[in-house]
């Protein structure tokens, strides 16, 4: 699994920083940065979640590998 946040998308709404904070956080202005791209197992069913459920402009997107 490949993570991937488009900060030009992002609106700042740091539902992801909230709900997956080791793997993404959120830069001075607010907006997504993404700490770990290819999460471990652990991670990913809170990545996955977070792609298709919570983030509200699709900023954040998931592709296999």
């Amino acid at each position: 699994m490949k993570i991937h946040a488009d900060r030009d998308r992002c609106i700042g709404a740091g539902l992801c920083a909230l709900n997956a904070p080791t793997i993404f956080d959120q830069d001075d202005d607010g907006m997504v940065v993404l700490l770990d791209s290819s999460p471990t197992l652990d991670n990913s069913s809170d990545a996955r979640r977070l792609a298709e459920d919570i983030c509200p402009s699709k900023a954040i997107r998931i592709t296999d590998g």
